[in-house]
């Protein structure tokens, strides 16, 4: 489980099996039993949360989008491929 980055307590990690065949590329969030899973493309947005409360879910989508180039740089690092994966 690559964790990509840390911000606020809540730690963003992708699975190391992320489905055959893969996602689009996306991000997991994850802090004290809450979870949640953000799509990054088009636009960064929450694919399915749980225990994130809504203010809690507009601080993830703006970290997602304040990292997004981190996050994407990640991807292709850790899986491969290029951004046709959107």
């Amino acid at each position: 489980m690559p964790v990509v980055f840390r911000d606020q307590g809540i730690r963003f990690h992708f699975f190391s099996n992320e489905g055959s065949p893969r996602e689009p590329i996306h991000i997991h969030a994850e802090r004290s039993g809450a979870e949640a899973k953000l799509w990054l493309y088009p636009v960064v947005r929450i694919a399915a949360s749980s225990g994130f409360d809504s203010r809690q879910q507009v601080l993830l989508v703006e970290s997602v989008e304040n990292n997004r180039e981190l996050i994407v740089k990640a991807w292709h690092e850790f899986f491969g491929g290029d951004d046709s994966l959107r």
